[in-house]
């Protein structure tokens, strides 16, 4: 049976954390023996964009070009993916956790009487039975979760896997399906986007601050660093609690959890909520006047600092190194 992956992309690019979960829809594929990995992308894509699919490992990609689906409307997602998934004869789904992954596979769980397995890390095992090691307690833990269903859906957790880029470009073949959004019971009547060069929840760099930066005046010092590292900016909840900055930019357990490559905090003192967004990174850098911050405990690396003195040098630093 093949492996099927359900790609997902913001205004036409394909995301970063679905091109992860194709590659580990390959890895997957070689080590089980199992088909080819098809990929399935939905609304309006540009054909170069589909074959990043290929590079990070798919064979081919099924491609439902209808404008109607750009909208991201959850029942006509697990529809078309539902029947895609049905018309290759795949045995497994693959996909990224994300906000619209989770509610599309909770719908196909059902739909294919499949067994749903989220937050994935890493490769199944199989030398007795098939289980699957998942983050739990936001990433403060793993479970090992048995499967028994014959068919799987696996959401992988976003930077879990190695993203592959020495793939061929995959044959894009266009899929007509009999579905109409519009018939369906959600209606999007407006969308209201974040802005901004680099949006925080698929940033691979996230720059944050807290109430040490004072004020939303002394902002630009964040922006810059950012700017010159082509990160994404965050802050604590206090931050946007007093309106400092937009809410969509509160980074933590109750705001937006993020899992980039590098995530640095500055005047931010790790309060366990905030904690709990961002343990998923593979670097943190803290900068904070006061040693006794609890977020150094969770840091790879700490700098004792005045922010305001720090970020200008470092924000230099960054140019030079450019």
């Amino acid at each position: 049976m093949s492996v099927l992956v359900y790609i997902e992309h913001a205004d036409g690019s394909v995301k970063k954390t679905s091109l992860e979960a194709v590659s580990y829809a390959k890895a997957l594929s070689d080590k089980l023996g199992a088909g080819e990995v098809i990929a399935v992308a939905l609304g309006s894509i540009a054909q170069e964009e589909l074959a990043k699919a290929g590079h990070a490992g798919a064979a081919k990609v099924m491609h439902v070009n209808d404008e109607k689906l750009n909208a991201g409307i959850i029942q006509a997602h697990a529809e078309a993916v539902a029947q895609v998934y049905r018309k290759v004869g795949a045995g497994t789904l693959v996909l990224a956790k994300s906000s619209l992954g989770d509610a599309v596979a909770a719908r196909l769980a059902v739909k294919l009487d499949a067994a749903l397995v989220s937050n994935v890390v890493e490769l199944p095992e199989t030398g007795s039975g098939y289980k699957v090691k998942r983050s739990i307690y936001t990433g403060k833990a793993f479970a090992e979760t048995s499967v028994n269903k014959d068919h799987k859906i696996l959401a992988v957790k976003k930077n879990a896997v190695d993203l592959k880029t020495d793939g061929a470009a995959a044959a894009v073949e266009t899929v007509a399906l009999d579905i109409n959004a519009d018939n369906f019971a959600t209606k999007i009547i407006s969308t209201d986007k974040a802005t901004g060069e680099v949006l925080l929840p698929e940033a691979d760099i996230v720059v944050s601050g807290g109430r040490g930066m004072k004020g939303p005046e002394n902002w630009g010092l964040i922006e810059d660093l950012a700017k010159e590292l082509g990160a994404a900016t965050g802050c604590s909840k206090p931050v946007s609690d007093i309106g400092w900055r937009p809410h969509h930019e509160h980074v933590g357990q109750t705001g937006v959890k993020v899992a980039p490559t590098l995530y640095i905090a500055v005047g931010i003192s790790g309060a366990i909520q905030h904690l709990a967004g961002v343990n998923s990174s593979k670097c943190i850098v803290v900068i904070n006047k006061d040693a006794e911050a609890p977020f150094f405990k969770a840091a790879d690396y700490g700098i004792v600092g005045d922010a305001f003195e720090v970020l200008p040098k470092l924000t230099e630093a960054v140019k030079a190194l450019k």
